[in-house]
């Protein structure tokens, strides 16, 4: 997966630039808050049909403006592509391959792979179920079109419920819709946790090969997926899923209405990570997680090769000034292949492109 160049206008705070890249190490230098985490956010929208922050489309087109467009040639298994996100703040986005409009975001998927990896990422152990799901979500989205499909529809189903549950009491006649979303839900849930089983332990096996090298051979990386009701769905087919997943909403049933929460769905998963047999988020040291966040992001790099025969893009957002020098060493030894883009607020970073390309931006100014 290469990109090769993008054009963007009106999107944060580029007004209307032209990039091109080269296919090896890009590195992005600039002063804090000119614009490098904005350009390689639109590299990875236009992958995922998404932002990677906590940001809705209309939070993405500049204050000055009314649309933006993010547009980039790409290579994708030795076919060249152009692809195209219009963004607008009256109406939906657009988005374009090869000119040609997309009737769903999951039609991206493949066109290009990228995977993410900044600063927050390394606090992926000890925070919250929901960075590990948003790890899970953000590779199936990019390798299966099926598994972007079934979250859209799960969201819009969950929220739908989460309504029900809290204003049924003041309209006592939206239990009546609660079956069949019920149903619904546990069916597209069926689907998501097929998928997360088998990431996860695709992923588990890599990050523990990885993990072990990365320590010299110390420490022992265990990866392990939990869903709803510690039910065990390696292997399964969502056919098979499904009649755990029923009872086990009919057996929380009582307890959902009482609280006014769904309780039961894909949205309660989460990957268990223990280093050495015990939970690093509780008992991990603070280099031990960051060396096991290394590990996992770099597996689903390897994930990525391994599912479409070539590497994904690489984006390093800042992430290599918030490492020690050894695992800087460990990530740049194991991106030899593949393109990278990197940002980073030191000159001397520049030295990491090995021959490749350094672009400055400047106040939304990008300049080679």
């Amino acid at each position: 997966m290469i990109v090769n160049e993008i054009f963007l206008n009106g999107f944060r705070n580029y007004t209307c630039e032209t990039a091109q890249f080269c296919d090896g190490v890009n590195i992005i230098n600039g002063k804090n808050a000119q614009g490098k985490t904005n350009l390689i956010e639109a590299i990875f929208y236009l992958a995922a049909g998404k932002s990677f922050r906590l940001a809705g489309d209309k939070d993405l087109i500049s204050f000055k403006n009314e649309n933006a467009c993010i547009r980039a040639g790409v290579t994708s298994c030795g076919r060249e592509q152009t692809l195209e996100a219009r963004l607008f703040r009256a109406k939906r986005r657009e988005l374009y391959a090869n000119g040609v409009k997309l009737k769903k975001a999951s039609e991206l998927a493949g066109r290009l792979t990228a995977v993410q990896f900044g600063p927050d990422d390394l606090d992926m152990i000890k925070d919250g179920a929901a960075v590990r799901r948003k790890l899970m979500d953000q590779c199936l989205s990019q390798l299966r079109p099926g598994y972007l499909a079934s979250l859209s529809e799960y969201n819009r189903l969950h929220d739908n419920k989460a309504r029900i549950l809290r204003d049924y009491r003041e309209k006592p006649s939206l239990l009546d819709l609660l079956d069949d979303f019920n149903i619904r839900l546990a069916e597209q849930s069926a689907r998501l946790i097929y998928y997360r089983a088998a990431f996860a332990a695709a992923i588990s096996r890599r990050a523990a090969a990885i993990h072990g090298e990365f320590s010299g051979g110390a420490e022992a990386l265990e990866i392990r997926y939990k869903t709803v009701g510690g039910m065990d769905a390696a292997g399964k087919k969502p056919e098979q899923i499904l009649p755990e997943l029923i009872a086990h909403q009919k057996d929380h049933y009582q307890a959902e209405l009482k609280s006014g929460m769904c309780l039961s769905g894909a949205h309660k998963d989460d990957l268990e990570i223990d280093i050495d047999g015990v939970p690093a988020r509780k008992y991990g040291s603070q280099g031990q997680m960051r060396t096991a966040s290394v590990s996992i992001k770099l597996a689903e790099r390897d994930i990525h090769h391994e599912d479409r025969g070539e590497y994904p893009v690489l984006l390093l957002d800042d992430v290599l000034s918030e490492l020690d020098e050894a695992r800087q060493g460990f990530i740049l030894s194991r991106i030899a292949q593949g393109q990278v883009f990197i940002t980073c607020c030191d000159e001397n970073a520049a030295s990491a492109a090995k021959g490749g390309l350094v672009l400055r931006v400047d106040g939304g100014r990008l300049l080679s």
